[in-house]
């Protein structure tokens, strides 16, 4: 509860910042890159407060500042929104719809010119294809949860082909992240906020996409390189191989 109304006072006096950087940066940084960072710090503010959590991330080395990416991961909390921003690096976030209509937050979120997306719409499906080529056209890396939704189990939900299409048709990488530890901090469908949690970020190298592969066959691989390193996945694996 200290948590909820720590971000609402939070909130009501970023936004007002948030405002005013969008102003004075505006006319020479049209994909936001100085909100965004801003945003980012609003975010990890969260998690850094939060004394019970922790977040450490492995495999920065994997990232070219100057390259945009498809960055594709897994989904096990809403915390894993927060942890993302805590790698501070520029990306355009692929969110439902509903999370632009919040207060404060979610006008942040149009501000920094984020993807919207409604379930369901093929009119929605293709605006959401056609703001992501636009953004990476212009050099803004996207960031996508391919299980669509957050797992209840840890374990992978199967993958959608949209970040993987656009790979292949802009012939640019994906870069795979992995989160672990998420859902122990606030299960899907709670509001719940767990005591000491210890949450891990891994980024994966990039995978570049090839002519003779296909959609479906890079959402498998990139699929099969995610789930080889999510811990439920792992101990899976492990309790196949002792039974």
């Amino acid at each position: 509860m200290l948590l909820i109304l720590f971000i609402s006072f939070t909130s009501i006096i970023f936004f007002p910042i948030a405002i005013v950087l969008w102003l004075v940066t505006y006319p020479f940084d049209r994909q936001t890159h100085l909100l965004h960072l801003f945003t980012c710090f609003w975010a990890s503010l969260y998690i850094w407060s939060f004394l019970p959590w922790s977040v450490s991330v492995t495999g920065r080395e994997q990232i070219d500042p100057k390259q945009a990416y498809i960055i594709v991961s897994n989904h096990q909390s809403v915390v894993d929104i927060l942890v993302a921003f805590t790698l501070f690096i520029h990306f355009k976030w692929v969110s439902k719809e509903e999370m632009f209509h919040w207060p404060l937050i979610g006008w942040n979120m149009s501000l920094n010119r984020y993807v919207r997306l409604r379930r369901g719409k093929m009119s929605s499906v293709r605006g959401m294809y056609r703001a992501c080529e636009k953004h990476l056209r212009r050099g803004s890396s996207v960031y996508l949860f391919s299980e669509g939704t957050r797992s209840t189990t840890g374990k992978l939900r199967p993958f959608k082909e949209g970040a993987f299409f656009l790979a292949k048709r802009l012939d640019l990488p994906i870069l795979p992240i992995v989160i672990n530890g998420s859902n122990d901090a606030v299960p899907k469908g709670s509001l719940s906020f767990h005591g000491k949690c210890r949450i891990e970020i891994k980024i994966l190298p990039p995978v570049q996409p090839k002519a003779e592969v296909s959609v479906r066959e890079l959402t498998d691989s990139v699929r099969e390189i995610i789930r080889a390193h999510v811990v439920e996945e792992m101990a899976t694996a492990l309790e196949s191989s002792v039974s």
